[in-house]
């Protein structure tokens, strides 16, 4: 439970706890569980703090410095946190439906299970953080950065990941139905078993990619760089190649029925 004291502190205002931590460095803060719902918290130094299962919802968090602070099983929804600092943070199961979280930066973050459904994530940095099995249904993920990170697993289905850096990302038994990947970079991005049906892809980066096993049915891959890409056991049936670069690509095993090819022939056969 939240110490009454820090509770107490923190309810006085952004201005008075910023000024109590600079003389208290030495103290963890404890607020877990804490009801914080609709407080404004801009700017508030909350690095390292326990708000595990905090109810922190509508809260405006704008700036905040939330890095390495343990926020589990918090209640975040449509919190606003453009620009916070939530470098290293927990939020393993958290609910981040409907949140702000623009520019933020989540990089080595854990959220494992975390719900972040229709969270807006643009131009976010989420290099090398933990979201298996987390749900990013819908969400606004234009421009940020996702590399290295752990995504398997995970529900990306209609979300917008326009020019998105997926360099080197984990993205096995990823389920990317609908999603909007146009200009991706997804350099050597792991794509084992992912779902990709009706994605679109066009002009994308996927040099090195592994698909393997992929279901890229109805797939748009207008244009997309897929040298040196591994297709094998994919499913790519009536998936469109329009001027794809499909050199040194290995479709072993793949099923290209009814897929349009580079030239803009309709392939009729099984196999490649």
């Amino acid at each position: 439970m939240a110490n009454r004291e820090h509770l107490a502190l923190l309810k006085k205002g952004a201005l008075s706890w910023i000024e109590w931590r600079k003389h208290n460095q030495h103290l963890v803060p404890e607020l877990s569980a804490a009801n914080l719902r609709g407080f404004n918290l801009r700017g508030a130094n909350l690095r390292g703090v326990n708000l595990k299962r905090a109810d922190l919802s509508k809260t405006k968090l704008i700036s905040a410095i939330l890095s390495n602070a343990n926020l589990s099983n918090a209640n975040l929804q449509e919190a606003e946190l453009i620009y916070a600092n939530l470098m290293g943070a927990e939020l393993v199961d958290a609910d981040l439906r409907g949140a702000n979280l623009q520019r933020v930066d989540l990089s080595n973050a854990n959220l494992i299970g975390a719900d972040l459904r229709r969270v807006n994530l643009r131009k976010a940095d989420l290099g090398n953080a933990n979201l298996i099995g987390a749900n990013l249904r819908s969400a606004d993920l234009r421009e940020a950065n996702l590399a290295g990170a752990k995504l398997i697993r995970t529900n990306l289905s209609e979300a917008d990941l326009v020019a998105a850096t997926l360099c080197q990302t984990n993205l096995s038994s990823a389920n990317l139905h609908e999603a909007e990947l146009i200009g991706a970079y997804l350099y050597q991005a792991q794509l084992y078993q992912a779902n990709l049906s009706e994605a679109h892809l066009s002009q994308a980066y996927l040099f090195g990619a592994n698909l393997r096993e992929a279901d890229c049915y109805q797939t748009d891959l207008r244009g997309t760089n897929l040298n040196k890409a591994n297709f094998q056991g994919a499913n790519l049936s009536q998936a469109n190649l329009m001027g794809a670069n499909l050199e040194r690509v290995d479709f072993g095993d793949a099923n290209l029925q009814g897929a349009t090819m580079p030239n803009g022939t309709v392939y009729y056969y099984n196999k490649f």
